[in-house]
């Protein structure tokens, strides 16, 4: 699986790379069909962050997750809680249709 984490308006350091990464890598535990991941970290003029996950997986669209508040690790925390959510409903949905 591929991860890949980019900073707008923001220089991305090597602990926020790190963090990003090592939170992405426990998405396969929910669904193993993840093929890659993007995580795009945007700084808003208000001093606010903005943290976007796009997940390529087999068997759908892209899954988004969007979160944004005052700390960048905070807010990749709640993504990577959206996004988990995403995957399980998505993994519980397959599992349901072969019934």
């Amino acid at each position: 699986m591929r991860i890949d984490v980019s900073g707008k308006h923001l220089e991305v350091t090597p602990a926020i790379e790190e963090y990003a990464t090592t939170k992405c890598d426990r998405l396969t535990k929910y669904y193993d069909g993840v093929q890659s991941i993007r995580v795009v970290l945007n700084q808003l003029r208000n001093e606010e962050f903005e943290v976007e996950l796009l997940a390529e997986v087999e068997k759908h669209d892209t899954f988004v997750a969007k979160s944004h508040g005052a700390d960048v690790y905070g807010c990749i925390d709640a993504a990577i809680d959206k996004m988990t959510r995403q995957l399980t409903d998505f993994k519980e949905k397959l599992k349901n249709a072969k019934r």
